[in-house]
């Protein structure tokens, strides 16, 4: 009897390689799926590239915001389309899909990698924690191929993507990297400055290196255009309509386009629900929380919006959580994307998504978390660079030796 009741709980093993394998064809499924009517944004990167290598041009180089105000994205996105132009049209934009396909994979990656180190000396279950990202990749993925290919956004998908990476050199505790990297995503996208409270979660005494870091990089990206041309202060002036399924709505902006308020509202609501996730000992939560300030007080309702609160789920999923179904990564897919199919009504689609603000904001804040780690339980990252650590996704190099450790 007992060891018939020992195989019927048994759960097979995942290899990395299997794990990965399985991610990769469901990104792949979803590629092919989507890519023949993907493509939306692109020109405005695409122009955009062009421009910014175009420096003999009165409307290119550092002159590109003020003569082009809607192009939204950062100096760093443009530079990478640029890098797509020299082939013809439809190729460039075919690759430059793929490519940013790809980099969800890797940030799927970058997550469990961060999760494993997060929660290292604990007695984490990797095969647990594997089962998890593939779980919560498995709703991850749609939402960014809708990014990725369907908008082929590569500002946004830049800024989530060097987002990810810091997380994962600030459970590294590498103050240096992790500032560089939140830098390079907000030179990629402005709407990664709700993200900048992840540098808070590093050690006190790395404050300093972090945020120099990162400001020094913000500056010399984003400076010589001001000072270039005091006009492209416009771009940052540019408005938007204001959809009537948007959850601005709610909250009494009901102007036909952009509040004058929403925007600075939206980065410091980002930036305090942060903050305080931090000082609750719960870092693991500010990307979700500044997702979730973008789409409450942003007048647009595009799906690729959702991408962003997905990596936010990801990580809180992974990093936040030890159970192993990712509740949040799911209920953030159906909640915020199935209801654009399924409720006609835009009111009603407004309510449902300050509903998800709402309770997931509430949720991550108050709930109670449960954490075996007892040492510095006031302190939510310290790590060092030099600590081994077993990934899910296979073993992880530590710089000081020769051989990955293993299980």
């Amino acid at each position: 009897m007992e060891r018939e009741r020992h195989s019927v709980v048994r759960i097979p093993v995942l290899s990395s390689r299997t794990h990965l394998l399985l991610l990769t064809a469901w990104a792949v499924l979803w590629f092919l799926v989507v890519e023949p009517s993907g493509g939306f944004s692109w020109h405005y990167l695409r122009t955009g590239g062009e421009l910014i290598y175009n420096g003999s041009s009165g409307d290119g180089g550092l002159n590109l915001y003020a003569r082009h105000p809607e192009l939204q994205m950062g100096p760093i996105s443009f530079l990478v389309a640029g890098l797509f132009n020299p082939f013809p049209a439809e190729v460039g934009q075919v690759l430059a899909e793929a490519f940013m396909s790809a980099l969800g994979l890797i940030v799927l990656v970058l997550a469990g990698r961060s999760a494993a180190r997060h929660f290292l000396g604990t007695g984490t279950n990797h095969q647990r924690l594997r089962r998890r990202v593939l779980i919560a990749g498995l709703a991850f993925i749609p939402m960014w191929i809708e990014v990725s290919v369907r908008f082929a956004h590569l500002d946004d998908v830049l800024a989530l993507f060097f987002t990810a990476l810091a997380v994962r050199y600030l459970t590294r505790c590498n103050a240096a990297a992790t500032g560089i990297c939140m830098a390079l995503a907000l030179d990629s996208k402005p709407t990664a400055l709700a993200f900048l409270p992840l540098l808070l979660a590093l050690p006190k005494e790395r404050w300093l290196r972090a945020g120099l870091w990162c400001a020094g990089l913000v500056a010399v990206a984003w400076l010589p255009f001001f000072v270039m041309d005091v006009h492209s202060f416009a771009a940052a002036k540019f408005t938007i309509p204001n959809s009537p399924a948007s959850a601005l709505r709610w909250l009494g902006g009901n102007t036909p386009e952009t509040p004058d308020w929403a925007r600075p509202a939206q980065a410091a609501l980002g930036l305090a629900l942060g903050s305080i996730a931090v000082w609750r000992g719960r870092w693991a939560a500010v990307v979700l929380l500044g997702a979730n300030a973008r789409i409450l007080l942003d007048p647009s309702v595009y799906t690729y919006y959702t991408a962003s609160v997905l990596l936010g789920t990801l990580l809180w999923d992974v990093c936040g959580q030890r159970r192993l179904v990712p509740l949040w990564s799911w209920l953030a897919l159906v909640t915020l994307y199935g209801s654009v199919f399924v409720v006609p009504d835009d009111a009603t689609r407004g309510l449902i998504r300050l509903a998800f603000v709402a309770v997931s904001t509430a949720y991550v804040l108050l709930a109670p978390v449960r954490d075996r780690r007892d040492r510095n339980s006031h302190r939510s990252v310290d790590r060092v660079e030099g600590e081994p650590v077993e990934g899910p996704w296979g073993p992880m190099w530590d710089p000081g030796r020769t051989r990955p450790w293993s299980h």
